[in-house]
């Protein structure tokens, strides 16, 4: 199957739908403007659309797979998903989110397994466990420390 993200004029995605994967080979191949005019034809734009260009479900072109509300970078031609939080700024080499502090390099505690989230509002990684303690990272000595 092909899939294809519909664009807006921001470069915001609008949609994402399939088709048949003859119906870019037959038209110009992958990741070709042919194949997205071809797309055009059979399903036109939203409102608020102005063109169709092919993302990877597996993700082997244009960096990711594309959703709704991700934005397309034509200068690199990667699909850029939204940022998570405010404080979060877009790496220019990688094209990711990247937070404040870098993510915990240990994801346990005391040989428990924690689920580490972002809490935006004291700019820190936390986590929690099965009986949900909550532990705060401390970046500097790499260490969670109780809540």
């Amino acid at each position: 199957m092909a899939h294809f993200a519909e664009l807006d004029k921001d470069n915001k995605v609008v949609r994402v739908l399939v088709f048949d994967n003859k119906d870019v080979d037959n038209n110009g191949g992958d990741q070709s403007e042919q194949a997205a005019e071809h797309i055009k034809s059979m399903i036109p734009l939203s409102a608020t659309g102005i063109k169709w260009i092919q993302t990877s479900y597996n993700n082997n072109f244009r960096k990711q797979y594309a959703g709704r509300g991700f934005t397309y970078d034509p200068e690199d031609d990667v699909f850029i998903a939204p940022q998570p939080f405010p404080s979060w700024s877009l790496n220019e080499t990688t094209h990711d989110w990247d937070a404040p502090v870098p993510y915990p390099s240990v994801e346990e505690h005391d040989g428990i397994e924690l689920g580490c989230y972002w809490d935006e509002s004291g700019q820190v990684w936390m986590a929690r466990d099965n009986d949900n303690n909550e532990y705060t990272w401390d970046h500097s000595n790499s260490v969670w420390i109780p809540s």
